[in-house]
This record gives structure tokens, sequence and C-alpha cells, in this order.
């Protein structure tokens, strides 16, 4: 029970790794907070997360012995960002831990030149700013607390770079930049900034997951293969499974890791080492 007592708010919470990491919390005593945008965004060529998945993700919490809060809000919205901090808060009394997991990856599959504006601002509001506020509103209650952990849920591809990706990339590399400044900022706070660079994950059926193979529809990889196609670039021959980026979130979350901040974690079975 490493996180019993503790609140956690998690983002991106309806699906894929979200849910992994929200219900590996709870298992490990945490209270939740589940937000998610819970509809369909302008811009987004494929579905996202609903009410109804956000809210599997909260009983799945609940059966595993947490008290939860399920919040619908857009990282993009600073007015719904605010509201639901305050609601945690007036839940919960504080927030121990934040996992900024609220992301796209497409619109993607472009060449640089041939990314529009509109494309470009959607992704890095959502993957960049959107961690950026959720970051600017639980701050203050963790200095209050002079105790807390964030956990960014990058990608490697804020290590390295994807052809056809560039606003991706450049929103991942960014979210790497700002966690490190965030937690020169906040250390003697006693806060800890961490990033979490998960490789190629597989969409794993009992968390609903599907961002490996809308990053297989951007790069026009035929899905009844996609997968062998990923494991193929891994050095360990697999593909990253959710409960691995959760048990490392899980880390970085708790106490275990108290020495542990402005680092970046990669869980992407050797990919990067290359």
């Amino acid at each position: 029970m490493r996180l019993e007592g503790k609140t956690v708010l998690v983002t991106g919470a309806g699906r894929g790794l979200g849910r992994s990491c929200a219900v590996r919390f709870a298992a490990e005593g945490a209270d939740l907070a589940l937000l998610d945008v819970g509809t369909d965004i302008e811009g987004v060529p494929y579905p996202l997360a609903t009410a109804t998945q956000l809210e599997e993700t909260a009983e799945l919490c609940r059966r595993a012995g947490a008290t939860v809060l399920a919040v619908t809000a857009d990282v993009r919205d600073q007015p719904g960002v605010t509201a639901a901090v305050r609601d945690t808060v007036r839940r919960f009394g504080r927030i121990d831990v934040l996992v900024n997991n609220a992301g796209i990856a497409a619109p993607s599959g472009k060449v640089v030149h041939a990314i529009t504006d509109e494309e470009w601002s959607l992704m890095l509001d959502v993957d960049l700013v959107g961690a950026f506020r959720m970051i600017r509103e639980v701050a203050p209650h963790m200095v209050r607390e002079r105790a807390g952990s964030i956990v960014n849920i990058a990608s490697t591809a804020g290590l390295v770079g994807y052809r056809h990706f560039a606003a991706y990339v450049t929103a991942k590399h960014a979210l790497v930049g700002l966690t490190r400044a965030a937690a020169l900022d906040y250390a003697p706070m006693k806060i800890r900034v961490n990033a979490l660079c998960p490789g190629s994950v597989r969409d794993a059926e009992q968390v609903d997951g599907r961002m490996l193979s809308e990053i297989a529809r951007s790069l026009e990889v035929d899905l009844a293969e996609h997968e062998q196609t990923f494991v193929q670039a891994q050095p360990m021959n697999a593909l990253i499974e959710p409960e691995d980026v959760a048990g490392t979130a899980l880390w970085l979350a708790g106490d275990d890791s108290r020495q542990v901040t402005g680092t970046v974690v990669t869980v992407d079975g050797g990919f990067t080492a290359r």
C-alpha cells in the first residue's frame, strides 16, 4: 500500500495509460481524482475517450478500494482545469500526486511544411500546454504542504525524432524541458517533478488502448501487422505493456523515489539506448 493516505490526480484517465496508472494507484491505497475530456475534439482524427470509459476507470478503482472523483474536463480549457483542481481539493483536502497523462497522437503523418497552423497549435495545446496548466493549478496546493510528486507522461518522442511527427516530437521534447525547469523551481519545497518516457505501448484490451494503432495509422502502417512492425524496432523484442508504465509511474509517485527529481525515466525496452 505504497500510496495509502495519498490523493492522486490523473489526466487522460478514461483509457490507456491513464486507466492503467489509476487502477494500479488504487490498488496501492490512493484515493483518486480522474480527469478526461470525455468527448471528441475537432481536429483529432480518431475517437477520444468517452465519459462512459472514464466512469469505467472510476469503477475499476472503486473495486480496488479507492474513493474516486471523476471529472470531465479539457486540459485546453483553463476554467475547466481550475474547477477540476478546486473540486479535487474540496473532496480530498489535498493533492499529493499529479500524473499529466492527457495527450493526443494526431493530427500527424505529415512532413513539416505540410502541417497547418491549426494542427500545430492543437497538438501543443493538448500535449504541452495542457500539462503546464495542470501544474500551474496543482503546484500551489503542493507548495502549501511542502510535498508532492508530479509525473509528466512524455514519450521516446521527447528524446529522439520521428519522421512525419514534428508537432508531437516538439511537444514531447518541450514537456521534458518543462519537467526539468519545474523540478528546479519546486525542489526547495520538496516537490518532485519527473518525466516518464514510454516506448511503443501495446493497445491492451483491458485498458481500451488505441494509441499505438493511431500512430500506425498516421504512418500508413498496415493495422493488421502494426504490432509486429513496431516490435522489430524493440531491442527486447516485445512491446511495452501498460502495466510496465504504471509500475514506473507508481515508483515516481511514491516515497521510494523521494530523492528523484528532474529526471527522465524511459520504459522503452532499450529503444533509446542505441
